[in-house]
């Protein structure tokens, strides 16, 4: 089978990681007969760089044409004074808007042997975590009306939409469940349903849609808590269903609770099966070129690729399988390092995932 997939290294670590996330892909060509072909694009302060703007046209074309889309990192403080719309971030907001990707899907996974990693208690975390958030990508305040505007009191004010409409949350309360289904057949929808008529709103439409998942649990909580009982008590969660600015902040904890950042990868999708896939860290500019950062998080979002665009089930078993295999023979980057086990930099984790596929 072939594919093609634009690559988007973007800024600071990110083309260290994109490599080795392309390398392992490569080797599940070869093992698999599948041809995956690779078209590097710019996107992110690189691309302003080069460009003017942060996702030239012909970066939005090539995606668009393209399977699917692997992204490493954008952004970092070489660009942090620049205007809001000519910010590398934009990039992002840009690829997920024209590619109709509405669904931002998020694993929170602790490995057995990154226990000690965890910031919680062992009787907390037990033998591990394994939780998704499914984070609403295009709506709300992210892609509300904004603004600045001088008040009676002649005083500058700035002000930000939240908006949801019913047809928002419908498709993504779908991709929740549908998730949930093929996991432990739960569901807790986030919201602040006490304060906003949104999140009301939000949570009348996923308990209509929860009709017709008779098999799926559903509970509600409001955002406060939900925050709180990822730390109390975390083995609790099966799959989380939020909106696009309170998914941004739980999913961050929920990287936390799992040991690093570096080791949870991400998937953007929309109604086909061309997606956006990339870690969720940042750029890390402090450690970019030096063979320091974490590729595992990369490498994961390749896995998703190849079972969600792809439908490659077992092909994205393997590499995840290969993950594990690695971290428990004790080889750690930087970032998960601990006391007896074996650093390596960024190659060397990419060549030793490879090596265990």
């Amino acid at each position: 089978m072939e594919f093609n997939i634009a690559t988007i290294p973007g800024d600071g670590i990110g083309p260290d990681i994109v490599e080795q996330a392309i390398n392992v892909l490569k080797q599940i060509g070869k093992k698999y007969k599948h041809n995956f072909n690779f078209t590097e694009v710019l996107a992110g302060g690189c691309a302003i760089d080069a460009t003017g703007e942060p996702l030239p046209m012909q970066t939005i074309r090539t995606c668009q044409d393209s399977d699917s889309v692997l992204l490493g990192a954008v952004g970092g403080p070489k660009w942090d004074n620049l205007p809001g719309d000519k910010r590398p971030e934009k990039a992002l907001l840009g690829l997920r808007s024209q590619l109709g990707l509405y669904a931002n899907i998020r694993p929170a996974i602790l490995h057995k042997s990154l226990k000690d990693a965890c910031p919680l208690k062992p009787e907390i975390i037990g033998d591990g975590l394994d939780i998704v958030v499914v984070r609403e990508l295009t709506g709300g305040i992210y892609f509300g009306k904004r603004g600045r505007m001088i008040n009676n009191q002649g005083n500058e004010e700035a002000f930000d939409t939240l908006t949801y409409s019913i047809p928002e949350i419908e498709r993504i309360a779908k991709s929740a469940f549908d998730i949930a289904i093929k996991r432990n057949k739960k569901v807790t929808s986030v919201d602040k349903a006490n304060i906003l008529e949104s999140s009301r709103l939000w949570r009348e439409i996923v308990t209509e849609v929860a009709k017709d998942y008779p098999e799926v649990a559903l509970n509600h909580l409001y955002v406060d808590n939900a925050a709180m009982q990822l730390i109390l008590n975390p083995k609790q969660f099966d799959v989380i269903i939020t909106s696009n600015m309170f998914g941004d902040i739980l999913s961050d904890e929920a990287s936390m609770i799992t040991g690093s950042i570096g080791m949870l990868p991400s998937a953007s999708l929309g109604n086909d099966k061309t997606g956006l896939y990339e870690p969720i860290h940042g750029s890390a500019p402090d450690i970019a070129g030096q063979n320091k950062a974490n590729p595992i998080a990369t490498i994961l979002s390749a896995a998703m690729m190849l079972r969600y665009s792809f439908t490659l089930e077992e092909e994205a078993n393997v590499i995840e399988n290969a993950v594990t295999k690695v971290l428990g023979s004790n080889y750690r980057t930087g970032d998960i390092m601990s006391s007896g086990m074996k650093e390596v930099g960024t190659k060397e984790m990419g060549e030793l995932i490879c090596k265990n596929l």
